[in-house]
């Protein structure tokens, strides 16, 4: 018999959306890390690309395991979330070896911040699994290292990039906005939180507070201004 969440506030179905979401983009980042690969400048920057992009295959594989041990098919939890994910990192193509950087950095990570709120109500399995993927594996020690030495080197970089940032925000947050829109089960996942409050409503501007919080420590970190 196929394992169920047994903390009685979500359902079965938010659970494998949660995980149909984050396996399809786990196995997007691997494709795009080994491609982003071919932007580096170095031998050495190719082979952490590609180390990182083994990495975000792992992650994929564990939660494809998941699915399966909650009685779920990967391929069809991932398919209703294809659309948005593909739009999302269509629309932010980089144009060059810094942009994927801060793209790997800051887009992603605001993604990943809103999808461990998300996770807080999920049984405690299902929970750890997604903080674990979410872990940046030393992904953000890379990247920031890369991208101060880049704006120390030529200060007007700085410029472009805080402007890339800002508009990767916007469409990470669109992304989540239009995700929440088209899955009402997952979406209830963000309602059961601020319910769970005691009915507190301001709890959601709360938590956009704290991703907001969030992305500003990652802009400081980059030597960005935000």
């Amino acid at each position: 018999m196929s394992e169920q969440p047994t903390n009685g506030t979500e359902t079965p179905g938010a659970v494998v959306d949660l995980l149909g979401l984050l396996a399809y983009a786990e196995l997007v980042a691997f494709f795009r890390l080994s491609e982003d690969a071919s932007l580096a400048p170095t031998l050495a920057d190719k082979a952490e690309l590609a180390q990182l992009a083994t990495v975000e295959f792992g992650h994929y594989t564990r939660i494809r395991d998941r699915l399966v041990e909650l009685g779920a098919e990967p391929g069809a939890a991932m398919e209703p979330f294809t659309a948005a994910v593909d739009a999302f990192h269509a629309q932010t193509a980089p144009n060059d070896w810094l942009e994927s950087l801060v793209k790997a950095y800051v887009g992603d990570g605001i993604a990943a911040d809103f999808y461990r709120q998300v996770a807080e109500l999920v049984d405690p399995g299902t929970r750890e699994l997604v903080h674990e993927v979410l872990s940046n594996a030393g992904h953000s020690e890379f990247v920031v290292a890369r991208v101060r030495a880049a704006t120390e080197n030529d200060p007007k970089i700085a410029g472009r990039l805080a402007l890339w940032a800002r508009r990767l925000v916007g469409e990470a947050l669109g992304q989540a906005q239009r995700v929440a829109a088209e899955r009402a089960e997952l979406a209830g996942l963000l309602v059961g939180r601020v319910e769970g409050a005691g009915g507190d409503l301001a709890e959601i501007g709360r938590m956009f507070a704290r991703l907001t919080e969030s992305h500003t420590a990652r802009m400081n970190a980059l030597g960005l201004s935000t």
